[in-house]
């Protein structure tokens, strides 16, 4: 029997106890899932292992709240909520959506079809393919059957998918299509733990795979006993689910995450940004792979009582606007490429407009930037100008983007830029930062515009804690994290695993930061990612990139090199309108560009034409007067970039240099390349 949840003060001393006695006791007292396993550790690379939860023995509610098994967190809001809406999909062109009560009904039925076709404790669920209910039910299935959740990204070769499964130890492998069922084939073989493929859209073709249906039958033909006994051994402290890191250098990692790390982040987001109970919707359209997709589509909408609705699987190349429109969502989580996609888009639309509305436009976004960094800045601005541009003027902006419902703006995975920060405050759009890492669950530090600024990513959220490493005068370093979201390790690597987590128990991110005195926290650069010139000095690409894409706002991506180099130099790419099917940038240049290119004095329409001509000096002078305006805000000589050139194609997810969170591979970008990049040093 699943546990409900009750608001309880669980101290570090009690659970100590509980473990210190759980011999004798806990298949009585605290049988499953919310139980706590014995462990001596706070960080464990076994597949089977648990770990000491990191609960202080004093601190607020949220810290010392006790610890959650994901079938518990799921059954509590089903107690609370049994017929509201809880998933929400678009079939033969009508929205359909599914009741609290049938989705934990649904997971139940395929737990119960997993275990039966093959899935034993703490082995994998591997899941391939785009957001869909079925991916969302696979993956709380295969944790309520007591195994293991993995999502694998859609756009990993056959031999990633090998890798990730093997890791894990996959069982069962869930695909969507044919396509993706195609790539588990051709590697099955090499896969000996594999004893189910399941594909959910679509009738297989190939013998011996299950349909989605079947698999339902299957569950639904079954008793709740297996299910039980599995769910009486679940724990709090131990894995629920691998998130594999994005693997820039060697092998993807394999993050462990307990029931504790989800589920307790889930209500530390909820605290911060304090959601509406049962009256919130979201759209699920970024890669559930990816830890912030899994933490927020997901568990947050599950803490909140809210409805998740599905995008199609063209979400990223266009149609996303199409279902914000329709489901004119509460809450919105954007990766910067999307944010910068809308930008563009607004951009486009604006050069068409008369005097008149220009002129208009320019006024209202001028009363609602100056309300919004009044607000910043802790003064209350609400002029009747704003409440006129907002009422009259930047409602109907967002009703035509499908945003008109929604109270909460948020950027994830990447920096995003600050004038693209400020021009969605001009519109009434104030979109906060927010951070975090696979190995930290998801969110870390999330910003809300009554305390926040336009640079940093945020405050700690509570119960989280922030530390700055080694900090230089400035007080710049690494920073690190401490919390009950801090993962169990990486499965099978304690070499790793102690790399990145120390003796006193601080993740090691890698990034770069500081905290003022107010408690907002900066990132500067990445560890990692840090261009050290052959003379030794230390540059941070990322601002550098975003200085130059504000200067010229014709360039879609801006790559900076010079690591182990004399000097620096830029790889930038033109904006290009983009295949509708396959998200790849074409050869046609987008309007704004095409007018740019025309005031120069340059009539070319496609990046080819660009090229072909040398190219036109006018074109690098203009590159070049960008760049000098950038160079003059450099700190040393060493910062300054020297070198431009303008490459054949913009990056994408379907061209490669883009990941599935649309951040720039840079070891990719260097490699298809590296022509070009040697050419420029090459004098």
């Amino acid at each position: 029997m699943i546990a409900s949840w009750r608001p309880l003060v669980w101290t570090y001393d009690c659970v100590k106890m509980v473990q210190e006695s759980f011999d004798d006791m806990h298949i009585q007292l605290f049988s499953g899932p919310d139980q706590i396993k014995p462990a001596e550790n706070y960080t464990t690379c076994d597949p089977a292992g648990c770990v000491q939860l990191r609960i202080p023995d004093s601190g607020k509610a949220l810290e010392t709240i006790p610890p959650k098994s994901v079938p518990s967190f799921i059954k509590r809001i089903v107690d609370e909520f049994p017929n509201h809406p809880a998933l929400g999909r678009k079939i033969n062109g009508k929205w359909e959506t599914i009741t609290y009560t049938q989705y934990l009904n649904y997971i139940k039925t395929c737990a119960k079809a997993f275990i039966q076709v093959g899935l034993e404790p703490r082995h994998s669920v591997c899941i391939i393919g785009f957001n869909s209910i079925e991916w969302f039910v696979a993956d709380l299935a295969a944790i309520f059957a007591g195994g293991i959740a993995v999502g694998i990204y859609t756009t990993n070769s056959p031999e990633a998918c090998q890798h990730c499964a093997e890791v894990s130890r996959a069982n069962i492998i869930v695909v969507e299509d044919d396509q993706q069922l195609q790539k588990i084939l051709s590697i099955k073989a090499n896969l000996p733990k594999l004893k189910t493929i399941v594909q959910y859209t679509g009738e297989p073709k190939h013998h011996g795979v299950l349909s989605w249906d079947k698999l339902m039958e299957i569950g639904k033909a079954r008793s709740d006993d297996l299910l039980n006994e599995r769910l009486s051994n679940i724990a709090s402290n131990e894995c629920c689910t691998l998130v594999f890191t994005s693997g820039t250098v060697g092998n993807p990692k394999a993050v462990m995450l307990s029931h504790d790390n989800l589920t307790w982040d889930a209500m530390a987001i909820a605290e911060r940004i304090r959601p509406g109970r049962g009256c919130e919707s979201l759209i699920s359209y970024l890669p559930l792979s990816h830890v912030a997709a899994q933490v927020v589509d997901i568990y947050l909408v599950v803490y909140m009582g809210g409805t998740t609705y599905f995008a199609d699987k063209n979400a990223l190349k266009g149609s996303l606007i199409n279902t914000l429109q329709e489901v004119q969502p509460t809450k919105f989580l954007g990766v910067p490429r999307v944010y910068e996609k809308i930008y563009e888009k607004m951009q486009e639309v604006a050069a068409q407009n008369g005097f008149i509305k220009k002129t208009i436009a320019t006024w209202a976004k001028q009363q609602t930037l100056r309300h919004h960094l009044a607000l910043i800045s802790g003064e209350n601005s609400k002029s009747w100008s704003y409440s006129i541009a907002s009422s009259l003027i930047f409602k109907k902006v967002k009703q035509a983007l499908g945003l008109s419902r929604c109270t909460y703006f948020c950027s994830a995975a990447a920096p995003l830029a600050t004038d693209i920060k400020k021009y969605f405050l001009s519109i009434d759009m104030p979109i906060m930062e927010c951070f975090g890492m696979s190995e930290a669950s998801g969110a870390h530090t999330i910003a809300i515009e009554s305390a926040t600024n336009l640079n940093t990513i945020g405050m700690t959220i509570p119960g989280m804690k922030t530390k700055i490493f080694n900090p230089d005068e400035e007080g710049q370093g690494e920073l690190l994290m401490m919390g009950r979201h801090v993962f169990m390790g990486y499965l099978n690597d304690i070499e790793k695993t102690n790399e990145v987590i120390d003796e006193e128990g601080w993740l090691h991110t890698g990034d770069l930061g500081k905290v003022d005195e107010k408690g907002f926290v900066y990132i500067t650069g990445r560890l990692k990612e840090i261009i050290i010139t052959s003379g030794g000095e230390n540059v941070p690409p990322v601002p550098i990139e975003q200085h130059v894409k504000k200067e010229l706002p014709a360039l879609s991506n801006v790559f900076l090199v010079g690591d182990k180099r004399k000097f620096l130099s830029l790889l930038v790419t033109l904006k290009t309108e983009v295949d509708s099917e396959t998200g790849a940038p074409n050869d046609s240049l987008i309007h704004s560009v095409q007018s740019w290119l025309q005031g120069l004095g340059v009539a070319a329409k496609t990046v080819t034409e660009v090229l072909e001509t040398g190219p036109d000096q006018r074109i690098l002078d203009a590159l070049q007067a960008g760049i000098d305006r950038v160079n003059k805000k450099a700190t040393s000589n060493a910062q300054r970039i020297q070198k431009v050139a303008i490459l054949p194609a913009d990056f994408s997810l379907a061209t490669g240099e883009l990941g599935p969170t649309m951040k720039v591979k840079r070891r990719v970008v260097e490699q298809k390349y590296k022509e070009i990049i040697d050419k420029m040093y090459a004098a």
